[in-house]
């Protein structure tokens, strides 16, 4: 590996090491005339005429390694006070390289803020680099200038050297070290590596929410790198490569315990370079997830440095946290090494997901421009949407494709005919069995997450609950429910996590009938409230199911005028779901509107219903309309059948509850958007159960995306 000069020739000249350089050959020069000069003719005679000879280049010799030895010290000497005098360890890349935070003011002699969270030893040259950044940079300049070595003295150089392309590159950059004070080291296995990959661009690839993979709920990013071939042919992926960060989990752990190890840094991260094909069809062709593509605005310089600091940290083997040291974060942390200005990472400090990366490369003008890549059931669904266009006679399937280009060449015109014979004879896949990337005219679907709403929410609003008027103020740090907006997101998205709400109650008017109401109370806490719909008429091959794990105040039908009480909730639903009405044709989306029914099982524990707990199992039914692109309605109805085993008599009243009993409750709500992060919600239940105090609940809030 030989870096390219930094200087022009006569600056390299006028350095202060070159200088030092002439004068050491002025000086060898002269001691070798010394030696050399005419010996006098008492000496001739005493001497054989071979031996002054031999003096003279041993001399010589020695010489020049002194002259040598002293000239690489001399350079270190000069580059390692260059360096002092520019407070190159404290700058916002030589940090970056290490895993260290930004230096703040104050913080230059903090042991903790200047210490690595990499701990591998072979990270680092000096023995105290891990927590001392002037001491590595000043071990590593010392090797980088090291000149004149025994051969084992140059392997073992050469090994440590090898493992730094990035820190070096930097290096030499800001202090202007010309190749030839550089130690020769030959790097055979990076450069190899670099030009089996030949980064010539890199963009982000966005793989879609996929609740059926938990794992990947909140979707996913990598890189894809393009090489000269790929990026002169857009079909020729088997020319270009994916790098990828990931969780390293146990397989054999249960899903309860991979997810807390995986969200608490107890699994390492894996870095990858694969094949981009093998690792594109993994998600076009195995979790059947729409893909977008998204080239990143790098010039050629900071792709290569890159890739350089990639080498030096793809197996180091960190500890992965799933909602801020991930797939994402690793993105921007890339960017942030060869733009010290930006601090994108920064701009995320508390959860990093995929889709607010690529907001935030967008926002930055990092991304301008993007590829829709239709999963194998997208394409199924668009042959779906054209046969029905077809035998409806409908031409808007026609028109919709007409004149416009394909997801994944959009600048390829179609006229009518051959728009709809593409679009009836799609192919299986989007990648070809000989690894090539096809092209058809589905138009892109409507899941990209530039256009969706802000990832967390915010609720403020007014409601009764029978006769009991309160103000809510709610808070949700992601992502979507039925009634969101749903532009960016899957189609019948339904993921809530860290989601709370809390009810103020106007006591004044408080009935001296019922029992004394608190004035603030917690109404829910969501962990996590999911539901994963894959409709049977559709081309989805999934289950219908869901899942909610959370705290919530409900009504115990168990006891006479049954009152509200906070529980400990989890759920599980399984059913079908139905699409219905007319899907968006030259697309691969399903119909717009959405009808399911769930079978669940519940179990609620709380000390203020009868026994503190109940189980039941019920049905959920329910539909969700899409009335305009602003305006949603869903109206569900939940049947549940609740046992809390034996009751005893009410010390109070005297009144024996029951144990057993049906406690259906319906429920309705409308929102409509006032723009992408702005809306208003209505939402109502009402509780069937002639043993509950309060039976209906109205509330209309305000909604808040940000």
């Amino acid at each position: 590996m030989r870096l390219p000069p930094m200087l022009p020739t006569y600056q390299a000249l006028l350095s202060p090491a070159s200088l030092v350089k002439m004068t050491g050959l002025a000086l060898m020069t002269l001691a070798s005339t010394t030696v050399m000069a005419a010996p006098s003719d008492a000496a001739e005679k005493l001497k054989p005429a071979t031996e002054p000879t031999a003096k003279t280049m041993t001399t010589e010799t020695m010489t020049a390694e002194k002259m040598a030895a002293s000239e690489s010290a001399s350079s270190y000497e000069q580059l390692s006070q260059q360096a002092l005098a520019l407070n190159l360890a404290e700058q916002t890349t030589w940090r970056r390289l290490l895993y260290l935070k930004d230096s703040k003011p104050g913080q230059t002699k903090n042991a903790k803020a200047n210490t690595s969270p990499v701990k591998n030893a072979e990270f680092f040259v000096s023995q105290t680099g891990r927590s001392d950044p002037e001491a590595e940079l000043l071990a590593l300049l010392k090797m980088m200038t090291a000149n004149n070595l025994s051969a084992a003295e140059q392997s073992q150089n050469q090994a440590i050297l090898c493992r730094f392309p990035a820190r070096i590159h930097w290096l030499q950059q800001q202090l202007a070290i010309p190749d030839a004070e550089l130690a020769t080291i030959e790097c055979g296995e990076f450069d190899a590596w670099m030009a089996k990959l030949d980064p010539q661009r890199l963009s982000v690839i966005f793989a879609e929410e996929y609740l059926d993979n938990p794992l990947s709920a909140f979707g996913h990013t990598l890189m894809l790198i393009d090489s000269t071939k790929s990026l002169a042919d857009p079909r020729a992926i088997d020319h270009a490569h994916a790098l990828n960060d990931s969780v390293a989990g146990n397989p054999d752990d249960n899903f309860v315990l991979y997810a807390v190890k995986s969200m608490t840094g107890l699994y390492p991260n894996d870095i990858t370079i694969d094949p981009y094909p093998e690792k594109l069809a993994y998600y076009l062709q195995g979790d059947e997830r729409d893909v977008w593509q998204y080239p990143l605005q790098l010039t050629h310089a900071e792709i290569q440095q890159i890739m350089r600091h990639v080498w030096e940290t793809k197996d180091l083997g960190l500890p992965y946290y799933f909602t801020t040291d991930n797939c994402a974060s690793e993105i921007l942390r890339y960017i942030d090494i060869v733009r010290p200005e930006s601090s994108l990472l920064s701009q995320l400090p508390y959860v990093v997901v995929p889709s607010d990366v690529v907001r935030l490369l967008t926002d930055e003008a990092l991304i301008t421009e993007q590829t829709y890549l239709p999963a194998d059931d997208s394409l199924r669904q668009a042959k779906i949407n054209a046969l029905a266009a077809q035998a409806n006679n409908d031409k808007a399937t026609v028109e919709t494709a007409k004149g416009l280009g394909s997801s994944t060449n959009p600048d390829k015109k179609t006229d009518s005919t051959t728009a709809q014979s593409a679009l009836l004879n799609l192919p299986e896949s989007l990648i070809s069995k000989d690894n090539k990337l096809l092209t058809t005219p589905v138009m892109p679907a409507n899941n990209n997450p530039n256009n969706a709403h802000l990832l967390q929410r915010a609720m403020v609003g007014v409601g009764s609950r029978d006769d009991l008027r309160y103000l809510t103020l709610g808070f949700r740090a992601g992502f979507n429910d039925l009634l969101d907006r749903p532009d960016g997101y899957p189609e019948n998205f339904a993921l809530e996590g860290a989601a709370l709400s809390f009810r103020v109650y106007d006591t004044d008017d408080n009935d001296s009938n019922r029992p004394k109401q608190k004035s603030v109370v917690l109404q829910d806490l969501t962990l996590i409230r999911g539901r994963s719909f894959n409709p049977i008429n559709s081309a989805k091959t999934g289950k219908t199911w869901g899942l909610n794990l959370g705290a919530t105040r409900v009504n115990d039908g168990s006891e006479p005028a049954g009152g509200d009480h906070l529980v400990v909730n989890a759920a599980y639903e399984q059913g079908v779901s139905v699409g219905f009405g007319a899907a968006k044709a030259g697309t691969g989306q399903q119909p717009p509107q959405l009808c399911y029914a769930l079978g669940t099982g519940m179990t609620q524990v709380g000390k203020g219903i009868n026994n503190g707990w109940r189980v039941g199992v019920g049905a959920n039914l329910g539909c969700r309309y899409q009335l305009s692109p602003k305006l949603r309605a869903q109206a569900e109805v939940q049947v549940p059948y609740w046992y809390h085993g034996d009751i005893d008599v009410d010390a109070n009243t005297g009144e024996r509850g029951t144990g057993h009993y049906w406690q259906p409750i319906a429920t309705l709500g409308v929102q409509y958007d006032i723009d992408r992060n702005q809306a208003v919600r209505l939402q109502g239940n009402y509780e069937f159960q002639d043993r509950v105090r309060d039976k209906d609940t109205v509330q209309l809030a305000y909604v808040k995306y940000f």
